[in-house]
């Protein structure tokens, strides 16, 4: 009897001690983050339709790789934290930080007023310039040619706003579409005229397809890329020194150097 009632309570500690350390584990992040045994995990939120910054090489892997990634991990081992990246449409970003679904954006996004009544932004950490992308034979060479044009751009984007922005002034159509690469595909096929997309992206796209050339659009003030978090968060004062790290030690350029640049 002694040893039924010894194996008993035995097992009684062990089932209480098993139920105390799932409850630890299933505590709820509240949009910092997770623990893990070692470093804490901070769930990124991304659009992987963005080559340079964030896509799927398709041909080698189903990895979403690029600059922001690069960057993402390059912040964490600064900050000591793990990246768990998720993938969504750009629009999805923002409500998905405000859900707590996930702790940071990193994917391309530029700051707006209107972003910024909700959310909070890092130091920037990469300036850039937008485009309007167009087939050589649309006879399209300067903003004011894209008058009585439809001109596509993706949903929910700085590229958007602007291309709304220069319709108060040529009289043009704007579409939106979900992904750049509905964008583009809507101008091979002669649905839209041109495209307004930024720069390093435009590039990438016309250095692969001998029909497309482009020209910058001129804005009062330049468009920068930061990351994304939640408003009154006790990261943006982490993420803005580890990214001033990155661009003083030169890290930032390295990472340009290596996304940035497209062969011929």
């Amino acid at each position: 009897m002694k040893n039924k009632l010894f194996l008993f309570m035995l097992v009684l500690v062990m089932s209480i001690l098993g139920a105390c350390g799932t409850a630890e584990k299933e505590e709820s992040t509240n949009g910092e983050g997770s623990a893990t045994e070692d470093k804490k995990v901070l769930v990124m939120g991304t659009s992987a339709d963005y080559a340079p910054f964030e896509f799927v090489d398709t041909e080698n892997s189903n990895e979403i790789i690029g600059f922001d990634i690069d960057l993402a991990n390059a912040i964490s081992e600064k900050i000591g934290f793990e990246v768990e990246v998720k993938d969504m449409d750009f629009n999805s970003l923002i409500p998905a930080l405000q859900a707590e679904k996930v702790d940071f954006i990193l994917a391309g996004m530029s700051p707006t007023p209107e972003r910024d009544e909700v959310v909070d932004f890092s130091i920037p950490y990469n300036e850039t310039v937008q485009m309007v992308v167009t087939k050589k034979d649309s006879g399209i060479e300067k903003v004011e040619d894209l008058a009585g044009k439809t001109v596509g751009v993706q949903i929910s984007s700085i590229q958007e706003e602007l291309a709304n922005e220069v319709a108060k002034i040529v009289d043009m159509k704007v579409e939106s579409r979900n992904l750049i690469p509905e964008v583009v595909q809507e101008l091979m096929t002669k649905r839209f005229d041109a495209a307004i997309i930024e720069d390093i992206v435009a590039e990438n796209y016309v250095q692969r397809n001998a029909e497309l050339t482009y020209f910058p659009v001129e804005v009062d003030e330049a468009d920068y890329k930061v990351a994304v978090l939640p408003e009154g968060s006790d990261l943006k004062a982490q993420f803005d020194q580890a990214i001033q790290e990155l661009i003083d030690s030169g890290k930032i350029e390295e990472l340009q150097q290596k996304w940035f640049v497209v062969e011929e």
